[in-house]
């Protein structure tokens, strides 16, 4: 197991889709890909004290992960998602509001792990009700902070993701999330790497990553740039591609591997999610490095 600490903040939940429910919730995707690929990684979340809820812990506890940091509330029904797939594989979210996952609480042992910690890893979604005041003190202790925008209408406003993005070590979008932020926050351009120059300035963020679907992704890494193209698949459902991707690239940057490989074994992976059925399919370090190698 490699030696960086990572902790992933934020939702857990229930993707309720048309023919059955997954577990999900992009803070446990990126923490399921992190296990799965060798990482040492903890949760943050809370479920509530329902059936649901303890249909979670059993899973969690069954892919290997801890339930250390999974919180329980009384008062607050386990996360629920409608997930709605077009006909290009491409998921819409319908998400229940006042979920459990809203109200975790900065506890001393949460505290103490999120100073510990390599990297901390949280959303947008957790950003409102009392998460984003746990989220607000948890930032302050982090070492090295990763902003993952995973943009939910009408779950943000403007005002609090700059507030996050200012806090944060690096930040990653997908291109349409670029555009939408940069726009609103005044950029004058109209290219992708220009948005991302206009950011860096605008939010002090030395690392920014942009995925572009079937079309790979950039990295910004203070001042130098990688490109990947992207890898051809057939695509089953994005839920999670994003996830794993942001998982495989931090797991890459806290090893310190070439930044190039980092992005490409990164791209590799969200495509190998991409062309499997829900969030947390079972890919292997080993079958990564293959299909990159052969694409």
């Amino acid at each position: 197991m490699n030696s960086n600490k990572i902790i992933c903040f934020g939702e857990i939940l229930w993707d309720i889709f048309p023919a059955g429910k997954m577990l999900g919730g992009a803070p446990f995707n990126v923490a399921a890909s992190i296990h799965a690929l060798g990482g040492n990684v903890q949760l943050i979340s809370r479920v509530g004290k329902d059936s649901l809820g303890n249909e979670i812990i059993e899973n969690i506890k069954a892919k290997g992960l801890s339930i250390k940091f999974i919180q329980s509330d009384n008062f607050h029904s386990t996360g629920r998602v409608l997930v709605a797939l077009d006909k290009n594989g491409i998921a819409k979210y319908e998400i229940a509001q006042d979920a459990a996952w809203d109200f975790i609480e900065p506890t001393p042992t949460i505290i103490n792990a999120v100073s510990e910690a390599n990297a901390f890893i949280f959303g947008s979604l957790v950003s409102r009700s009392a998460s984003k005041e746990t989220l607000d003190t948890l930032l302050n202790l982090s070492k090295f902070s990763v902003f993952d925008l995973n943009l939910r209408p009408p779950f943000y406003t403007l005002e609090t993701l700059t507030q996050l993005m200012i806090k944060t070590n690096m930040l990653k979008f997908n291109d349409d999330e670029l555009y939408e932020i940069a726009n609103a926050l005044g950029s004058p351009y109209h290219s992708l790497d220009q948005h991302i120059v206009y950011l860096v300035a605008k939010t002090n963020t030395p690392i920014i990553c942009v995925t572009k679907g079937m079309h790979g992704a950039v990295l910004y890494h203070h001042g130098d740039w990688f490109y990947n193209s992207g890898y051809r698949v057939e695509v089953k459902d994005t839920v999670g591609a994003g996830d794993s991707f942001l998982a495989t690239l931090v797991l890459g940057l806290l090893q310190d591997n070439s930044l190039q490989s980092t992005l490409n074994d990164a791209c590799g992976m969200g495509a190998l999610v991409a062309s499997s059925n829900g969030a947390n399919p079972s890919i292997t370090i080993e079958e990564l490095a293959t299909f990159v190698s052969r694409t």
